[in-house]
Parts: C-alpha cells; sequence; structure tokens
C-alpha cells in the first residue's frame, strides 16, 4: 500500500489517535492540539502563584494585580508618575505604555467581577478564591486571543499546502509551540502576561516569512511597546528587513518606509505621554532598571556565571558595567547582523532571532530566569529543522528555571510539563532529522549523556539537601554555570549554521522560499 501505511503497521495501536491527528489537515490539528493546550494551562493555573501568601510585597502575582489596581484608579498621565497615589517603590509600572494599556483592560474585567480586588490602596496583597480565578482567566484568555492566533498564523505560512509527508511535521511543531513547558510555567504558574509579547513577535516573524514586512515591523513594534526585553530581537529583524531592502530596486526609499512606520506605531502607541519631554522620560525612567545591578538572583548568562571568580559589581561602578555589557552584546551580535545583512534569507532569519536573543540574554544588564524564554522561542521556531538543539536548549532552559519554580511551589506542574515534553519529543513524527549534529559531534554521546546525568542529579539535590551554612547558594550556582556552558554551546552552534547558509541570493528566490 502506501508509504504511509507500512509506517503505521510497523508501530503500535497507542499511535492511532495521532495518525488520526494528521490525516485531518492543520484546522483539525490545531483545533485538537490547542484545546489541549489550554487544559494543560488551566490545570498548572490551579497550582500557586509567585510570592502566594508572602508579604509585604508577595510577587509578580500582586504586581500585576496592583498594576490593574493603578491603570483603573488613576489617570494614564499618572500611572508612572510617583506621587501619594502611586507609590512606585510598590510595584510600580517598570513596561512600556502597552502593559499598561493591557492592564487597564484587565483592571475593568476584575473591577466588573470582583471591585474590592482592585480598590485603590486597601486591595494591596488581595488574594481570594475569586481574585486568583480573574487573575488566571486574564491570562488564560490573553494566551487564547493573541500567542494562539499568532501560533496558526505561522504554522499556515510555513506549511503552506503541506504534502502528507508534512503533516506529522505540522501536528508536531504545532504542539511544541503551543504547549512549551517554559511558557506555560511562568505565565500559568509563575504569573506573568510573555504570551502577549511573544505572540506579537511570533505574528511579526510570521508576516516577514510571508513577504508581508510592514505588517511585520507593525506587530514587532507591538510587542517592543509591550515588554521591553522584546529587545533581544531588535537586530535580527533590522538586519534581516535592512538586507532585503538594499537588494531592492529603491533601497533609500524603502528603508525610509520602513523607518516612518516604525515611528509612526510608536507615536500612536505612547500618544498619552508625548505631549511632554519629561512625561516621556518619566516613562523612559522606569524601563530600564540600572539601580538593580548587572544580574539579579541566579542567571544563567556570563555575568551570574563568571561572578563566582570575578566579584563584577565589587570591581567595576554600575556605569561601567553598562559600558561593559553593552559592548559585549554588540559584538556577540554582529556576526549574525552581517550575515543577514549580506544574504537574507527566511532560515538565516530564524537562526538571527536566536542569536540575537542569545547574546541580549547572555551578555547584557539586569537578565532575569524568565528571560530564557526569548531565545527559547526562535528555537522552538526552528524546532522541526533543528530538533536536537531545540530539545537539549528547552531541557537546559526549564533547569535554569528550577530553583525560580521551586520557590513558587511549581514543582508538581514542573515534572508533570516535562513529562509532557518527553512524549512530545518521542511523538512518531515521520521526518528525518535533517540537521548536522554539531554539538553532539563536538560533545560526543558519552559526554552528553554524563551532562544529562547531572542535570538530572541536580534535581534530586536541589529538592532533598540543603547546601552548606557557609555557601547557601552552593546549588544555584552550579546549575546556573551548567546551563550557561551549554547556552554557550547552543549559540556557537547556530551561530556557525547561520553562516553556512551564507550564500547570494537574489531578493526574488527569497520571497518565494520560506525556509
Amino acid at each position: 500500500m502506501g508509504k504511509a501505511k507500512k509506517v503505521r503497521e510497523s508501530g503500535t495501536d497507542d499511535f492511532d489517535c495521532w495518525w488520526w491527528l494528521i490525516q485531518n489537515g492543520t484546522p483539525t490539528v490545531f483545533i485538537t492540539v490547542g484545546l489541549f493546550a489550554l487544559l494543560v494551562r488551566v490545570a498548572v493555573s490551579l497550582h500557586p502563584y509567585s510570592g502566594a501568601a508572602n508579604p509585604p510585597k508577595f510577587g509578580d502575582y500582586e504586581a500585576q494585580r496592583h498594576w490593574m489596581e493603578i491603570t483603573t484608579n488613576l489617570p494614564v498621565k499618572e500611572w508612572y508618575r510617583n506621587s501619594s497615589n502611586n507609590d512606585l517603590s510598590y510595584w510600580g509600572l517598570d513596561y512600556p505604555p502597552l502593559t499598561a494599556y493591557q492592564s487597564f483592560i484587565h483592571g475593568r474585567f476584575l473591577r466588573f467581577f470582583h471591585p474590592q480586588s482592585v480598590v485603590l490602596f486597601t486591595s494591596r496583597g488581595h488574594e481570594s478564591y475569586l481574585g486568583k480565578l480573574l487573575m488566571r482567566w486574564t491570562v488564560l484568555s490573553s494566551d487564547a486571543l493573541i500567542f494562539f492566533p499568532a501560533v496558526l498564523y505561522f504554522i499556515v505560512v510555513r506549511y503552506n499546502k503541506p504534502s502528507r509527508g508534512l503533516k506529522s511535521e505540522l501536528a508536531w511543531h504545532t504542539a511544541a509551540l503551543l504547549l512549551s513547558p517554559c511558557l506555560i510555567l511562568i505565565d500559568h504558574g509563575h504569573f506573568q502576561f510573555n504570551c502577549i509579547s511573544l505572540g506579537f513577535t511570533i505574528g511579526a516573524v510570521a508576516a516577514i516569512l510571508s513577504g508581508k514586512d510592514f505588517v511585520g515591523s507593525v506587530l514587532y513594534c507591538l510587542a517592543l511597546n509591550h515588554k521591553q526585553m522584546s529587545a533581544y530581537f531588535a537586530p535580527a529583524f533590522f538586519s534581516h528587513l535592512l538586507g532585503k531592502s538594499l537588494r531592492r530596486k529603491h533601497p533609500i526609499v524603502e528603508v525610509l518606509k520602513l523607518g516612518l512606520l516604525v515611528l509612526g506605531t510608536f507615536a500612536v502607541v505612547w500618544w498619552p505621554y508625548l505631549y511632554s519631554t519629561q512625561s516621556v522620560l518619566e516613562v523612559l525612567s522606569r524601563l530600564a532598571p540600572f539601580e538593580r545591578g548587572i544580574f539579579e538572583d541566579y542567571v544563567a548568562n556570563f555575568w551570574c556565571a563568571s561572578s563566582v571568580l570575578i566579584k563584577w559589581k565589587r570591581l567595576f561602578t554600575t556605569e561601567s558595567l553598562k559600558l561593559i555589557s553593552f559592548t559585549a552584546t554588540v559584538i556577540t551580535c554582529l556576526p549574525s547582523m552581517i550575515q543577514q545583512i549580506k544574504s537574507p534569507s527566511h532560515r538565516g532569519f530564524l537562526y538571527a532571532l536566536l542569536n540575537s536573543s542569545f547574546s541580549f540574554y547572555l551578555f547584557s544588564f539586569q537578565v532575569h530566569e524568565k528571560s530564557i524564554l526569548l531565545p527559547l522561542l526562535p528555537a522552538t521556531l526552528l524546532a522541526v529543522e533543528e530538533p536536537f538543539i531545540f530539545k537539549w536548549f528547552t531541557q537546559f532552559a526549564m533547569l535554569s528555571m528550577f530553583p525560580l519554580i521551586c520557590r513558587d511551589n511549581l514543582v508538581v506542574a514542573y515534572l508533570a510539563l516535562l513529562a509532557l515534553f518527553v512524549l512530545i519529543l518521542n511523538a512518531p513524527v515521520q521526518h528525518k532529522v535533517r540537521e548536522t549534529n554539531y554539538l553532539n559531534s563536538y560533545l560526543g554521546s558519552a559526554t552528553m549523556f554524563f551532562i544529562l546525568c547531572c542535570s538530572f542529579v541536580l534535581h534530586i539535590v536541589y529538592l532533598t539537601m540543603h547546601p552548606p551554612e557557609k555557601y547557601p547558594f552552593l546549588f544555584e550556582a552550579i546549575i546556573m554555570n551548567l546551563c550557561f556552558s551549554q547556552f554557550v554551546l547552543v549559540t556557537l552552534a547556530c551561530n556557525i549554521k547561520q553562516w553556512l547558509l551564507n550564500k547570494p541570493a537574489k531578493l526574488e528566490e527569497i520571497e518565494k522560499k520560506l525556509i
């Protein structure tokens, strides 16, 4: 009979659901996987959140609720201004205006159903069953309205009229994007709204892959205006669009059009604050928390990993560290940018997104554990082309967040999502790995097995043992350095792979090929 039938007969009856799924087209795949992904999110949301029952400042859950309180009760001009009604030392808004508008909409929703949860002043530290339920629904609805449609857009662009052989890849890729364990844990466990900025970013990527550069530029500007960490992707967007513009008939005109579009989008989003320079500066001052230091807590980047030997905060002033980190970030971004300016391509663009976001994560100023979600996004978009890198990176991204997850009492959800991730990795996908596995070649199977064993042991040690009194953060330091070493290997491999794509291509060929 057919090849698909032979493959199916060689499997077991456990694969029947999978084979039914991939034979029923994109709509059925997306609806089925999407509903399951929503159920997983609901299940995780039943667990504790950041700072639960932990006064006086609680955690990110209280920060998001407080922003809803502020935006609902104060005029827009006072949202970023320190005053008797808005004490910025207590979870003051520190994200761009689009986050404030989102908080306003969600605050109105809370005030309609549970007014006492957003009353000015008296609602501080508010914790109730209904309040938690409504707050969880704000994240779930944001996922369903922004992140899920963006993933569908990307899948439709990426798998336009998929053949039988690609249907299995389509289903697997959809599951990998919608069931990302790190994103689910942070947004629906810890409590944040990364799904909005990441959703806009996916939409921007899909638009550019389909040749709609203007739409992609607007969507990326929205991502940047929701969370400033979306700047991790800026070098990739800039270099790719510049490289394409330079190959068109009137390059200067194309660059000017993109520039005006970006300025126009920013002007619309920032309009309530453009009435004075002071108002703009009030917002900008909240977006760059340099006073917190070059890193906070234990994060698997260069500054935290090397601080075991080099005490950066003692040796250098904040101003010096800002300059050093900026220089390191730019230098590590440059190779990826140069490649895209010289030879822009769709697959190269995805590599550039991964490489530029890794440069920011590893070397920029004031990085959080949760920032690993940014390089993880393009790694997931490349999951079919780079299945090993996707698998290896995701495992250590989860490990890098493990101390944070333990503080939030989300270990059960973490283990469940890790098990689900392993099941997704081992789904009966029909494609064969097409990648050149640099990591496996460089490290060797024995070394990789040893690293995985270390990761497994660290999970157990962190849960069951207490560190020495003299070194209370010993386990966190070991976890961060192990993860940092793997992140460095991944970004080196991906930079090499991007440069191997460096072949001159005509604009017409670029626009015809998706990946």
